[in-house]
């Protein structure tokens, strides 16, 4: 298994604890820490076992209000640079 926390930004979320699985093909289980609290333990359970590129170009792009970007979104973001990481033989950096 693969661990990465991740600082998002924009956002109302503090952090994102994501697991991976060993070769970063599938998500093993996120949490989200802040933000809206059911929606984001939803998005927790409906990704967990996904595929990691399939659930990083879904919320790609989602936005929040008029912010530029959102908790799912900022999510994506943390799982491109994950995939980036590993597809150039590195461990997934944690970000702060």
């Amino acid at each position: 298994m693969q661990h990465i926390d991740f600082r998002p930004r924009g956002v109302c979320s503090r952090m994102i604890h994501i697991d991976l699985s060993d070769d970063g093909a599938a998500i093993e289980n996120v949490s989200f820490e802040g933000g809206c609290d059911g929606n984001l333990k939803a998005i927790s359970k409906l990704v967990a076992g996904k595929k990691t590129s399939e659930v990083a170009d879904v919320l790609a792009g989602n936005t929040c209000g008029p912010r530029k970007t959102s908790c799912a979104d900022q999510f994506s973001v943390a799982l491109r640079q994950a995939m980036d990481a590993i597809a150039a033989g590195e461990a997934p950096a944690s970000a702060n």
